[in-house]
C-alpha cells in the first residue's frame, strides 16, 4: 500500500511538473509571436520613412531616441507634404500601459502595437565616408535602425515569476540618402 502511495505521488510530481512547462512554453510562445508581427508592423512601416522625400531618410531628428521614433513618409505622393493619414507617425513606449503605442500625428489617432512591454530601444545606425556605420544619435546620415523589445512573459504556476523574452529586429531605411547612392 506504501509503495502504491510513494509511485501514485511520484507519477503525480512528475505530470504536475510537465503541464507547468508546458504552460511556460506556451506563454512564451504567445509572447514571442506577439513581439514578431508587433516588430514587423514596425519595420515595414519605418521601412518606408522618407518615401517621396528629397534628400532625407524621413527621421524626424529631434523626436527620435532611444525610447521614440518619429518619422515621416510621402506614401500619397500626390501634394509633395506629409499632412496625409499615415505619413506622420510615431512609435514610442507608453510606460502606464506597458504597450508599444503607434501615434499617427495627421489623423490624431494613438493605436496599442502590442502590451505586456518591459523595454523597447530604438538604436540609430549612422553610416560613415567608408561606408562603415556605428550607432548615435537619428541624424541625415542614419541608414539602419535597430528596434528591441523586451516582452513579459505571463505568470505560470510552479515557474519563475517575472521572466521576459527579448526580440529584435533591424531596419534598413531604404530611402535614406546613403541607401539611396547604394543603387
Amino acid at each position: 500500500m506504501g509503495l502504491t502511495l510513494v509511485i501514485l505521488g511520484v507519477a503525480v510530481a512528475a505530470f504536475s511538473g510537465a503541464l507547468g512547462s508546458r504552460d511556460r512554453e506556451s506563454s512564451k510562445t504567445d509572447a514571442i509571436t506577439s513581439a514578431q508581427a508587433a516588430l514587423n508592423i514596425m519595420t515595414r512601416e519605418i521601412g518606408n520613412a522618407g518615401f517621396g522625400l528629397k534628400d532625407q531618410n524621413g527621421l524626424v531628428y529631434t523626436d527620435c531616441t532611444d525610447k521614440r521614433l518619429r518619422f515621416r513618409a510621402n506614401t500619397v505622393n500626390s501634394n509633395g507634404l506629409t499632412n496625409s493619414a499615415g505619413e506622420d507617425v510615431s512609435f514610442y513606449y507608453d510606460t502606464p500601459s506597458q504597450s508599444v503605442v503607434r501615434h499617427d500625428t495627421n489623423a490624431n489617432v494613438t493605436s496599442g502595437i502590442i502590451n505586456r512591454v518591459s523595454d523597447v530601444d530604438f538604436i540609430y545606425y549612422n553610416f560613415q565616408p567608408d561606408g562603415s556605420s556605428a550607432p548615435g544619435a537619428a541624424g541625415l546620415n542614419t541608414g539602419r535602425v535597430n528596434i528591441t523589445l523586451r516582452v513579459m512573459l505571463a505568470d505560470v504556476r510552479g515557474q519563475p515569476t517575472g521572466q521576459t523574452v527579448t526580440v529584435t529586429s533591424d531596419i534598413t531605411l531604404r530611402n535614406s540618402p546613403y541607401m539611396l547612392g547604394q543603387y
